[in-house]
């Protein structure tokens, strides 16, 4: 049985539907603080945070659990920035009481929800896990110093763990049973849909004048149905006896902001008004993945890698689900 910590968040719902399919049994722990209990399709659910150290232990001692994943983090840079106690207590703490339980009860596989955040600003691309780790946000400090944690328990417990380290998380399920939900929502691709819906004003461009083809931050975007089945095959390399260790899921492309805004004015048919304002402090000019490792390793592919694509499934479940889903006060 596999417990997904965070299992009702947008990456950690997306990859129980995908356990689900595959055949595995599940226990699903939320604190639903991020997350949507709409969005745990099955399994057992547990509402619970992992900072609640006898509510982990129940549920170690209740279920079967042979192998964690664990997606409960706090990751909005900004608010990292600005309430760092939150991210190193959550992100850090939890998933310290989380290993705490899992070495109690003999659960020695983890499959980790990591960040292309532990790079910073990167001196080359693409960017390859060798890369110099040089985190600029709390955010991404958690995350490089969880992965340090996991590999000194590797070494002194025998804990057996896959660091996946994303890129750009975008898009929704194909067959539109869940999707990204977020209040507030900070991920590029959504929001300049909530401009094609009319629920924000205006979409801005942070900084037009990048060393750029077209002057705009480039990102590497990757369907969040390709993280999902990465982490099934982390989970079954582990199985089989893989070593832990930390990989890139990227597609290896890049995309510019107004790249994105074009595949979303091409896909809902809507003009997305445009403001161009100042470069945001901290924003690389570009972030673009090196995923051979993940290849070579877990023989894993994104099968989902267009742009068009990817906003495609994006747009199909924020038109479906605009009603329930919460209404921006006039961010632009």
């Amino acid at each position: 049985m596999i417990l997904v910590v965070g299992g009702a968040g947008y990456i950690g719902s997306h990859t129980a539907k995908q356990l689900l399919k595959a055949g595995h049994e599940m226990v699903v722990f939320d604190n639903l603080s991020r997350g949507h209990r709409e969005m745990v399709l099955g399994g057992r659910f547990v509402e619970g945070n992992v900072l609640d150290r006898g509510a982990l232990q129940a549920t170690f001692e209740q279920h079967p659990i042979d192998a964690v994943m664990h997606f409960a983090a706090l990751t909005a840079v900004g608010e990292s920035v600005s309430d760092p106690q939150s991210y190193y207590r959550n992100n850090v703490t939890g998933t310290l009481n989380l290993l705490d339980a899992m070495r109690e009860h003999d659960v020695d596989r983890l499959v980790f929800s990591s960040s292309a955040a532990v790079y910073g600003n990167p001196d080359r691309i693409p960017i390859s896990e060798e890369h110099a780790k040089q985190p600029v946000n709390p955010y991404g400090r958690t995350k490089w110093m969880m992965e340090q944690i996991l590999a000194d328990y590797a070494q002194a417990y025998g804990l057996r763990s896959i660091s996946l380290r994303y890129f750009n998380a975008a898009g929704s399920d194909p067959e539109g049973d869940i999707g990204e939900w977020h209040d507030p929502e900070t991920h590029l691709i959504p929001i300049v849909l909530e401009a094609a819906l009319g629920d924000r004003p205006r979409i801005e461009i942070f900084g037009t004048d990048y060393d750029t083809p077209d002057g705009t931050c480039i990102r590497d975007y990757i369907h969040v149905v390709d993280l999902a089945e990465a982490h099934l095959l982390a989970l079954e390399y582990l199985a089989a006896g893989g070593d832990g260790g930390a990989l890139n899921l990227g597609t290896g492309e890049g995309h510019s902001v107004r790249e994105v805004i074009d595949a979303c004015q091409k896909v809902s048919g809507k003009e997305i008004p445009v403001l161009e304002g100042p470069r945001r402090p901290g924003d690389p000019p570009a972030l673009i993945a090196d995923p051979s490792r993940a290849r070579e390793e877990l023989r894993w592919e994104a099968k989902h890698p267009r742009l068009e694509e990817i906003v495609r499934t994006a747009w199909a479940w924020m038109t479906r689900n605009s009603l329930r889903m919460p209404r921006p006060e006039g961010r632009g």
